[in-house]
């Protein structure tokens, strides 16, 4: 059975070990996953990673709702086990996974319809965007295993069990890891494989058990055991709850998916080695970024809990941990990728050109890390107050216009080439920071008392 944890009580330190730790863990495993479908996609040619950087990024676009309800109903949970209504924790549970399960059907035939076309505007015509919307088919199929999965989980993460997903995705990298090579070139003699389609065949398969696991163990937990009784029926009144809980996050990943098109436009216009090294550095930067996606995730059901048990000074000692902390290891990042840039591109490409303007993104992605990370740990706080609307907006200002107008300026006024569109992203991410701070700050007055202890 899953138990769940009192977080309202004990050192605020101790919770962030024990939530961030098995977070982070999970994310290496689930990073490391993504780099062996990029390492094997580099063994068929460039144009393979190239397709599969564009195809991922509208991918991303239908499962970004997983990543909504994940922190709707870990904040919604969360809030209610924090006051101790048991009940409507469980009932609030029950209403998220039936969404999660309709979402994923609706999601996955939108996928199908408007896939090619998105995929259209961030790809020029050739070998990568065939081999783009080949892998997109597949990979549609794996919508419900992300989308329930992501929602389920957040159920999990809500009464601090965050070593269940760890479990999930360390088995799925392993199952990746065989699966990837034994679809790709199949069996000598036997079974010619299905090419680079076998990287999307290989993530339906693991990312289905990943969902399977998950939901037993959301009906083995501790909200689950309540003498609520089960209702998985569609409920207006909850159903309405989760959607303002979910829709902004979503969208807000939405507009995180957009600027990834807008980057994939610009860089289109200088070649396929352009849209690869992106693919790949962002790979790298998610694995620099890891121990601080831990911190802020553990941000959002320590803040959901304290807030909910209207433990105030706790909710401001847990937002001051996690930026300080996150700050530091972030600086350390920083100087792992100013050093070692090209090497770490090296790993996935032997193209000259990949590894020139990956490294190049790495270095300037090296003075934004502890920006990254002040920003995520505001998002988690402002989703843990229920108040995730302004998470869109300043998503919207960030990366909708922002990246946009930036981009554009170094690259098509200045003339900086790819340099440009790195430090266009810099320069928005900067800004959105600034402008998340103020919000947060504005927020915690109104519900808190104020941000500062």
């Amino acid at each position: 059975m899953s138990k769940g944890q009192d977080l309202t009580v004990g050192p605020i330190a101790g919770h962030f070990r024990t939530l961030a730790i098995p977070m982070a863990i999970g994310m290496v495993f689930t990073t490391l996953y993504n780099v062996v479908d990029t390492f094997y996609a580099g063994m068929i040619s460039t144009e393979a990673q190239a397709g599969l950087a564009v195809s991922f990024q509208v991918f991303f676009v239908m499962v970004a709702f997983g990543f909504g309800l994940n922190s709707a109903l870990s904040a919604l949970v969360g809030k209610a086990l924090g006051e101790k209504r048991g009940g409507q924790a469980k009932r609030i549970a029950c209403q998220g996974i039936s969404y999660a399960v309709i979402a994923s059907v609706v999601l996955a035939i939108v996928g199908y319809v408007v896939g090619p076309a998105l995929l259209a505007i961030i790809s020029a015509p050739g070998a990568y965007r065939d081999a783009g919307e080949a892998y997109f088919n597949v990979l549609l199929f794996a919508v419900p295993g992300f989308l329930v999965a992501f929602g389920a989980n957040g159920i999990l993460g809500a009464e601090g069990d965050m070593k269940s997903m760890q479990r999930a995705q360390i088995v799925a990298f392993f199952v990746n890891l065989v699966l990837n090579p034994l679809l790709i070139f199949g069996i000598p003699n036997v079974w010619g494989g299905m090419g680079f389609n076998g990287i999307a065949a290989s993530t339906v398969i693991s990312q289905t058990g990943v969902m399977v696991y998950i939901l037993m163990q959301v009906m083995k937990s501790d909200i689950m055991a309540d003498a609520q009784e089960m209702v998985f029926r569609p409920r207006a009144k909850w159903i309405w709850e989760i959607t303002q809980q979910a829709i902004p996050t979503a969208f807000t990943m939405m507009v995180m998916m957009v600027a990834g098109f807008v980057v994939q436009y610009f860089l289109k216009g200088f070649g396929g080695s352009a849209v690869a090294a992106y693919g790949i550095g962002l790979r790298v930067e998610q694995l620099i970024l890891l121990p601080g996606f831990g911190l802020t995730g553990a941000l959002l059901p320590i803040v959901a809990q304290n807030y909910g048990a209207q433990n105030f000074d706790r909710v401001r000692e847990a937002v001051a941990f996690c930026c300080k902390a996150g700050v530091a290891l972030m600086f350390v990042g920083s100087l792992v990728l100013w050093v070692a840039a090209p090497y770490l591109m090296a790993i996935f490409s032997s193209d000259p050109e990949v590894i020139r303007i990956g490294a190049q993104y790495l270095r300037v992605d090296g003075f934004i890390l502890p920006v990254y990370i002040v920003l995520f740990a505001m998002n988690s706080f402002l989703q843990a107050l229920q108040k995730p609307i302004w998470t869109l907006w300043i998503g919207i200002f960030r990366q909708g216009i922002g990246v946009l107008v930036f981009i554009w300026l170094f690259v098509r006024v200045f003339d900086m080439g790819t340099l440009g569109v790195w430090l266009g992203i810099a320069l928005a991410v900067t800004l959105g920071l600034v402008m998340s701070v103020i919000v947060s700050a504005w927020v915690a007055r109104d519900k808190i008392g104020g941000i500062r202890s």
